[in-house]
């Protein structure tokens, strides 16, 4: 097995929902079926979408997934769908190149220059190495707070350059044994969702930040992890603490047009005047990071006491 890279736009060509699975032609099949069972990264070119001219995206490593089958496209000749597991976006997008650095060194000319021959390649084959490095620095944010929450005072003569045993497993763990834990993916969603709502209630439009530096937002799934809910930042929602809690109880919802919902008779007229007003959820500007309907609909019919 190995690990990969698989390049999709934030308008996809073919019929891509990173979290869930991967288009592609026959022509990457060899290198998919190569990386089944195995984890890879997805990367965001500059082209937005399939039209020459557009231009705007990161050019950087923004997820990683795990491979888990390869089925065929029953509609499309000789296309396939790669399905994934443990999405998981970082917590900061990581650029293919940072100074003369080459996170796949495939991608590097001899000359210094960058291949654009194998920038053209929607499916590569990454090395453990590229691999790791290129997650120590998307998740560099959250490999710091969930390793500061470990650190803990032990009795003089029971540490061992300063952290105990228990307290060094976090830096000595592979990182990809860490990505599939619950608490690393609820810190490393957490992350990712205030970032794309500026670390601000969706519902409210308020915005705190303490003296620390920390946002009072909080990330709400809209389909819960128990109930089949990806980590990925269309299942998610900034919300303030009090909105968060109504949103999991099925007091407040969010309709297609992006209207909030409120459960009649549940709530008292002080808290939904708390509400955005126009009565509209506040969305981030990137369209691959706005909530997905299908995760709206699951919160509406399974959560919502409306």
């Amino acid at each position: 097995m190995s690990k990969g890279v698989f390049t999709t736009k934030v308008e996809p060509d073919y019929d891509d929902l990173p979290e869930e699975r991967y288009h592609f032609p026959r022509t990457y099949l060899r290198q998919v079926e190569a990386v089944v069972g195995d984890w890879i990264v997805y990367y965001e070119p500059r082209r937005t979408s399939g039209r020459a001219n557009s231009r705007g995206g990161r050019q950087a490593y923004f997820a990683t997934a795990r491979v888990t089958r390869i089925e065929r496209d029953p509609d499309r000749e000789d296309h396939f769908f790669a399905y994934v597991a443990d999405f998981l976006e970082f917590d900061h997008p990581v650029p293919f190149r940072e100074g003369t650095h080459y996170y796949e060194r495939a991608l590097r000319r001899p000359d210094g220059g960058t291949s654009k021959g194998m920038f053209g390649r929607a499916v590569r084959v990454m090395s453990e190495l590229e691999y790791d490095l290129v997650l120590k620095a998307g998740f560099a944010t959250t490999l710091f707070e969930t390793a500061a929450s470990t650190v803990t005072a032990v009795p003089a003569g029971e540490a061992r350059g300063g952290l105990s045993e228990a307290d060094q497993t976090p830096f000595e763990r592979p990182i990809v044994e860490r990505v599939v834990r619950r608490p690393f993916r609820d810190a490393a969603f957490a992350v990712a969702v205030k970032s794309a709502y500026g670390n601000t209630c969706a519902m409210t439009g308020i915005r705190i930040i303490n003296g620390g530096g920390r946002a009072e937002v909080q990330a709400a799934h809209i389909r819960p992890v128990a109930s089949g809910g990806s980590d990925s930042v269309r299942n998610g929602l900034a919300l303030s603490g009090t909105v968060h809690w109504m949103f999991d109880r099925g007091l407040v919802s969010i309709d297609d047009d992006l209207t909030i919902l409120t459960a009649e008779g549940h709530l008292p007229p002080t808290v939904t005047r708390l509400f955005n007003e126009d009565n509209r959820l506040i969305v981030p500007s990137r369209d691959d990071q706005r909530p997905n309907p299908k995760h709206l609909r699951y919160h509406r019919k399974t959560i919502f006491k409306g």
